[in-house]
């Protein structure tokens, strides 16, 4: 943890880290600019820290590019400390603008001159497509600009020659994920935990008075956000700007709402992007729907228009961390970059951070608009990539529901059960895939209380409208232990024979995955095992085997992140002091890990990455300095279980004596919250997609010909379906049994070791961080045959 550098094998010495990338002697600017979205401000301090961190000079380029051009006090160093304190404030802290005397050459001609100057040669830009294809703009023009500043003397042709080439690296900041190429650009999440708020507001005054909402939510050209809340709340009804509803569609949606009202349902709940359409080309105005629906149906009905409310406030722990690797890995690009390098963008694929062309990013982001003038509908929604379309088609099956008399029955029995410790998101997965299950025909049964109820015959069919309004509901509906399968085998294995069931989903942690391994290992003394099984993790721990994620860990992440800034909060105005803080997670850092990325804190210690008495102190150390200049906060996280005599309250005491006169200390341990609350919409989204793809996992083998005689007996009939770098995968948990720390319930192998490093450079440590490949930049959307772990 500390100047001793104990991260796991790290590649090379962190001296050769530099000589890789030295910054020495090169400047670069970072602007924001466009509409301001949440996030921005984690990826200026990341930009500004890494780049002093490398040995380069940092600009602050306030006002977007209206600063640039009217340059003087709008262009002006950064210094460590410029960014403490901003991680967790929206918007941005260097402001942004729109800038039309950037748009002609005597605007970027007094751009280039104010650049100069101070020797900036290097930009970094976060913002939209506009403000991107202007950055690539002025690249391609640097040279001219230069020899035009030259014959007006204004510069010599020393500053010529030797700053004769541009670099520019972009950051999509954006709330709309409205830009090709990126899973998710900065702001979305944030701005789903806004629509998020507002619907589970609305949502319970609505069912007080049986009321219809039409809420608007922002995307003039893109229906992401409205698509992605309507997914993640169960919205009757969603428009959005690529997929126009179909002609006679006022008819069908007033249909749709009065079937949800005969179900007993008492709140309707329709979203509209500011920016749908009909297939004409016109606008659907949230307006001309309350008008529909009091005209047809009588219903007492109310439109919210969410506004710039989606833009602001705190930024959630996703776009933390999100923005930061962002910000890192940009400055990492601009270093490697040569004359020869085009501009790229840095963008989210799966989990990881990668490179793409800039303009062919861009290009394709304006193929998406011209295929919606054209009203070529299909096409627009191709072009947005595989993760908007697999939730258009998610959100399809799962909100209407097809007569009876229309599904083709199956025959088949699926059980779904919890195991495990509650983690929020579990409802909205057991929704999907019930409502995947009876689309595909089968009957589904819900098992009460894990295992033990399972054992005790706690088993109901479960029906379409059981689950209605489960997305947002924290905890598990259906009940969950902890207890294993092993002493239960004989009753399990009757139920399973009295219910008929032919599959069987686990949704749940550590326990659901060894739960798994039992009953697969059951299988030649109970022939009532052999169907398909499949596990979808959840667990606030994230520590199963076969999944970068599981459904829970953001909503824990966001849990501590949002304390975290509380807990600092409550010490502005005092001395200064350092929290220690305690999170969950049991031995698997991935809590304590990611949350200290998110909060901005000094220090994580964590079971995977073993310290001694030598690094707690190097990190008291570290803190006093720290504390001698204008920081007042201090923050240390420590996972629960990651040493047995280092605990938090002789944590608390080392800090405490060592920083006497220094620095107080606090300690918190943030226990039981961490499971508690509502889902954050990414858990809702990522659970509802991962569970119902599991359930068509499930009809899938029960249609395989090996299914016939009902015996599945095979690995690949017992999986664990996760996302694994950039794909979701089945992987079958016999595999999965070689990459198990047993002992200590986690992986061997964990992806977010990765960003160790970057939490100690964003703290002022020195650490060796590992370079992705010098310049190298990835093609545009490679479709493989592989599924897309899109997020």
């Amino acid at each position: 943890m500390g100047d001793h550098d104990v991260s796991p094998n790290p590649k090379g010495s962190f001296r050769k880290f530099l000589e890789q990338l030295s910054g020495a002697g090169k400047a670069i600017g970072v602007l924001t600019s466009g509409g301001e979205a949440q996030g921005m401000n984690a990826a200026v301090r990341a930009v500004v820290r890494m780049g002093i961190y490398a040995g380069a000079k940092v600009y602050f380029i306030y006002e977007g590019y209206q600063g640039m051009v009217d340059g003087g006090s709008n262009i002006v160093e950064a210094d460590w400390e410029s960014v403490s304190s901003i991680l967790q404030v929206g918007g941005t802290i260097i402001g942004s603008a729109r800038c039309k005397d950037f748009r002609s050459r005597e605007g970027r001609l007094k751009a280039a001159h104010n650049l100069l100057q101070l020797g900036i040669t290097n930009l970094c830009v976060i913002g939209g497509d506009g403000s991107l294809t202007g950055a690539n703009i002025f690249r391609k023009e640097w040279s001219g600009l230069l020899e035009e500043l030259a014959r007006e003397g204004k510069i010599s042709t020393e500053e010529v020659q030797k700053h004769g080439y541009l670099n520019v690296v972009g950051m999509v900041g954006s709330i709309d994920n409205d830009f090709c190429g990126t899973d998710m650009t900065i702001g979305t999440d944030s701005a789903l935990h806004r629509i998020i708020e507002v619907v589970d507001a609305i949502m319970t005054t609505a069912q007080s008075h049986q009321r219809t909402f039409v809420l608007e939510v922002m995307g003039r050209h893109c229906g992401y956000l409205a698509l992605v809340s309507a997914l993640a709340c169960g919205a009757d009804w969603v428009f959005l700007p690529e997929s126009p509803p179909e002609e006679g569609w006022q008819e069908n949606m007033c249909i749709k709402l009065s079937e949800n009202r005969a179900r007993k349902k008492r709140l309707n709940i329709i979203i509209v992007a500011e920016g749908a359409i009909d297939t004409q080309n016109k606008a659907i105005t949230s307006e001309q729907i309350k008008e529909l629906v009091v005209t047809q149906l009588g219903y007492d009905t109310r439109v919210t228009i969410l506004g710039h409310v989606q833009r602001g406030g705190t930024p959630s722990a996703f776009d933390r961390i999100l923005a930061s690797r962002m910000g890192v890995e940009a400055v990492v690009a601009l270093l490697q970059a040569t004359p020869e390098t085009p501009a790229c963008v840095v963008s989210l694929s799966g989990n990881q951070a990668v490179r793409l062309p800039l303009m062919e990013c861009v290009q394709m982001t304006q193929e998406v608009q011209k295929a919606m003038d054209e009203r070529r509908f299909k096409d627009a929604v191709q072009l947005r990539g595989r993760s908007f379309e697999n939730n258009l088609n998610t959100y399809k099956r799962l909100a209407i529901k097809l007569p009876d008399s229309q599904i083709r029955k199956s025959n088949c029995n699926v059980g779904i059960v919890n195991v495990g410790a509650p983690a929020a998101g579990m409802n909205a997965a057991v929704r999907a895939a019930v409502r995947v299950g009876i689309a595909d025909g089968h009957k589904v049964f819900a098992v009460y209380d894990g295992f033990e109820g399972f054992a005790k015959g706690q088993v109901k069919e479960i029906g379409w409208a059981d689950v209605g309004g489960w997305t947002g509901q924290g905890g598990s509906i259906l009940g969950t232990k902890r207890t294993l399968p092993g002493k239960y085998l004989e009753d399990i294995a009757a139920q399973m024979h009295t219910h008929g069931i032919n599959a069987l989903l686990i949704i749940g942690g550590f326990e659901a995955y060894l739960g798994l391994l039992e009953l697969s290992a059951a299988r030649e003394k109970h022939k009532e095992f052999c169907v398909p099984m499949v596990m979808v993790p959840a667990t606030v721990s994230n520590n199963v085997p076969g999944s970068d994620f599981s459904i829970g860990a953001d909503t824990a992440l966001n849990t501590i992140t949002d304390t975290c800034d509380r807990i600092k909060q409550s010490a502005s105005g005092t001395k200064r002091r350092v929290f220690i803080i305690e999170t969950m997670g049991g031995y698997c850092g991935y809590l304590a890990n990611m949350g200290a990325l998110a909060a901005g804190a000094d220090a994580a210690y964590i079971f995977e990455e073993p310290f001694d008495i030598r690094d707690l102190q190097s990190n008291v150390e570290h803190l006093t300095e720290k504390m001698k200049t204008t920081i007042q906060r201090g923050l240390v996280l420590r996972n629960e279980s990651c040493s047995e005599n280092y605990t938090t309250d002789f944590i608390y005491q080392l800090y405490s004596e060592e920083g006497k006169g220094v620095f107080d200390c606090r300690k918190n341990v943030l226990g039981h919250m961490q499971q508690g609350g509502a889902p954050s919409p990414f858990d809702r989204n990522f659970g509802t997609k991962i569970s119902a793809r599991a359930m068509q996992w499930i009809s899938t083998k029960l249609k395989e010909p090996a299914g016939r005689g009902k015996r599945f007996v095979s690995d690949d009939s017992v999986c664990v379906l996760g996302i694994s770098k950039r794909n979701l995968l089945f992987q079958p948990v016999a595999e999965l049994k070689e990459e198990t720390d047993f002992v200590h319930r986690i992986p061997k192998e964990q992806w977010w070791l990765k960003l160790r490093p970057l939490m100690k450079i964003l703290a002022k440590y020195k650490a060796s961080f590992e370079v992705s490949d010098a310049g190298q930049l990835e093609p545009m959307q490679p479709r493989g045959p592989e599924e897309p772990a899109t997020i």
